[in-house]
C-alpha cells in the first residue's frame, strides 16, 4: 500500500494554518504542524486529526529563531523515521504575525521582527528542510493580497511578503532539477484572530472589506484551507512559480 503524502505546515495550530491542516487531512495527507506557544491548540488539532485517521505530529517552532532550526529539522526527521518515511512531500510556510503601523511610525524593532518571522525565517527554514523534502514535492509560501493593493499601515508587513514572492520564483528555478514545485498563495482579508481579529470583529472594517470585494464578503479560513489543499493536490502539478491570490476579488 502506498504511504500517504506528508505535509509540514508552520503555524498549523490556529487560524489559517489550522484550516489548512484540516483540509489537507480530509484529502488523505498526514500532517506535521508547528506551533510557537499555543501548545493546547496544537495538541487539540493533533488529537482531532488523529481521530480522523491521520498520522499527525505537533512540533514546537519559533520561525524567528534560526538557531533552533537544526534541532527542529532533527525532530522532523525523527517523526518521519517513526512513520517509516525518509522525506515529506509538502512544505507550507504559513506562520506569521501582523503589525499595523503607519510608515512614518514603524519602529526598527517592528521592522526587524517582521523580517525575522516573514522573510529570514522562511528563507533559512526552507533551506534547512530541503534535504527532507521529497524530490517532486511542493513548497507553498503564504503571502498577502497586500502585495497587490495597498492599505495604510501595512507597508512593512507587505514589504516582507513581496520579498517572499520574489523568493518563490527563485526557489522554483533553483529547485527545478529536483522537480520541486514552488508557488505563493496570497490571501485577502480573512476573518480570523490575526492582527487582533480586526477583520473578524470590527463591523466597520468587515463591512468596508465586503464593499470592495467582488464576491461581497470577507474571506473565511475555509476559503484558504481549501485553496491550499487544491494547490497541493494531484491536479495542479503544472502550476509553478506563480502567485495565486485568494481574495474573492478584493480591490479590483
Amino acid at each position: 500500500m502506498t504511504a500517504a503524502p506528508v505535509a509540514l505546515v508552520t503555524g498549523g495550530d490556529r487560524g489559517l494554518g489550522l484550516s489548512m491542516v484540516q483540509h489537507l487531512a480530509k484529502h488523505g495527507v498526514d500532517i506535521i504542524l508547528t506551533y510557537r506557544s499555543n501548545i493546547s491548540g496544537a495538541k487539540e488539532a493533533e488529537r482531532a486529526l488523529m481521530a480522523a485517521g491521520r498520522r499527525v505530529k505537533a512540533l514546537q517552532l519559533d520561525v524567528a529563531d534560526t538557531a533552533g532550526f537544526p534541532g527542529f529539522a532533527r525532530a522532523v526527521g525523527e517523526t518521519l523515521s517513526g512513520w517509516r518515511a525518509e522525506r515529506f512531500d509538502f512544505l507550507v510556510n504559513n506562520a506569521g504575525i501582523g503589525i499595523h503601523a503607519p510608515f512614518a511610525e514603524t519602529t526598527e524593532e517592528q521592522f526587524d521582527s517582521l523580517v525575522n518571522i516573514h522573510l529570514k525565517g522562511v528563507f533559512f527554514l526552507t533551506q534547512k528542510l530541503l534535504p527532507l523534502i521529497a524530490d517532486g514535492g511542493r513548497i507553498l509560501n503564504i503571502s498577502s493580497g497586500l502585495t497587490r493593493f495597498s492599505l495604510p499601515g501595512y507597508s512593512a508587513y507587505a514589504t516582507m511578503k513581496g520579498a517572499v514572492e520574489v523568493l518563490t520564483r527563485y526557489l522554483a528555478a533553483e529547485l527545478a532539477e529536483r522537480k520541486i514545485i514552488v508557488n505563493t498563495l496570497a490571501p485577502g482579508a480573512i476573518a480570523t484572530d490575526f492582527g487582533g481579529g480586526v477583520v473578524r470583529d470590527n463591523k466597520d472594517v468587515n463591512g468596508y472589506i465586503a464593499s470592495v470585494t467582488a464576491l461581497g464578503r470577507v474571506g473565511l479560513p475555509d476559503d484558504i484551507g481549501r485553496a491550499v489543499a487544491a494547490l497541493l493536490g494531484p491536479d495542479t502539478g503544472w502550476i509553478n512559480a506563480q502567485r495565486i491570490e485568494a481574495s474573492g476579488g478584493m480591490k479590483l
